[in-house]
């Protein structure tokens, strides 16, 4: 038996038997006792069974009545569960969040950020997944996730159709193992790599894309010894005296474990510009838009960067990054 009772019809009934009478039950719902009367009869009518036996005194549910309370308990609290999920995603405190981001800003830049988000927002579910700059746009693009933090500048793909906002900068620094001559000075020049035995990144990442950029601006070809794609190995490289390398501020923090020193890079300085990037095709879930609201608000509870990196004000853009 097929039975079409409106969420409304199935609170009526419920109300009824938990106040006893029509009149208390139609006080507490705020409407006529007539109307109420007229609800609970037409659901015995499509149930074909009376739900309650009327007393002088008091309304009885019937054995039926019992069952049909209880089923109607059940169906309401999962009805009403699952509308406060809705209410909270539209606000963006339930739902996900899916992150597509570098190694090294899921390490140091984002941490903090996903302290204060699962503070104010514990109902929502984050997933970071990073990887190469190319393959985290990839990801927005496909819709596998609702947006990167990634460093646009070093990609030559062109984003016309994503919506970029620049949110941090960190500075180039050349690491060096610790009795390198640069040891003690607080900045060095580019062209000082010139003939360095130098430990360069894969050609696959964002810092290589950067760096051999910059070398070429400056007119330097250093020494290169050694190629490696992960930031722990090109660490354990210098630390074992094979040669320098440059690195963003962001990822120094990466390479403490390994003992190795750094300086500040200028004449000229060189920056990396990082943003939060999203697809202007689709709009973001409410709490996507909420991550990104408190990652580029420049008054909100933003964590400490490296001494190497700082916060910057955000201006939404279509396009590459001038990096």
């Amino acid at each position: 038996m097929r039975t079409d009772l409106t969420l409304q019809q199935l609170r009526a009934v419920v109300a009824v038997h938990d106040a006893g009478s029509f009149t208390a039950a139609a006080e507490a719902l705020r409407v006529a006792q007539s109307s109420l009367s007229r609800v609970v009869a037409e659901v015995e009518r499509r149930v074909a069974t009376p739900l309650f036996a009327r007393t002088t005194r008091r309304l009885e549910p019937t054995a039926a009545g019992s069952e049909f309370v209880a089923a109607a308990r059940r169906a309401i609290g999962a009805v009403d569960a699952e509308m406060r999920h809705v209410e909270g995603f539209l606000v963006g405190r339930a739902g996900r969040v899916r992150i597509a981001t570098l190694p090294s800003l899921a390490a140091i830049l984002l941490p903090g950020v996903v302290s204060t988000f699962r503070r104010d927002r514990p109902e929502v579910a984050l997933s970071i997944e990073d990887a190469l700059s190319a393959e985290v746009l990839q990801r927005v693009r496909s819709g596998t996730a609702d947006l990167a933090v990634t460093v646009v500048s070093a990609v030559p793909d062109p984003l016309d159709d994503l919506v970029v906002t620049p949110v941090a900068t960190d500075r180039f620094c050349c690491v060096f193992p610790p009795t390198h001559r640069f040891a003690g000075r607080a900045s060095a020049a580019w062209t000082e790599l010139a003939g360095e035995p130098f430990i360069a990144f894969d050609r696959t990442t964002s810092i290589r894309q950067h760096v051999d950029a910059s070398l070429a601006a400056a007119a330097v070809v250093p020494r290169q010894v050694l190629t490696a794609r992960n930031i722990a190995a090109v660490a354990g490289l210098i630390a074992a005296d094979l040669g320098v390398s440059v690195v963003p501020g962001l990822v120094l923090p990466l390479m403490g474990f390994a003992g190795v020193g750094h300086v500040v890079l200028g004449e000229p300085a060189a920056h990396r510009r990082i943003a939060v990037v999203r697809t202007g095709a689709r709009p973001l879930p409410p709490a996507a838009a909420a991550f990104v609201e408190l990652l580029t608000d420049p008054t909100g509870e933003r964590p400490g960067l490296p001494e190497q990196a700082s916060w910057v004000i955000p201006a939404a853009t279509n396009g590459t990054l001038v990096g």
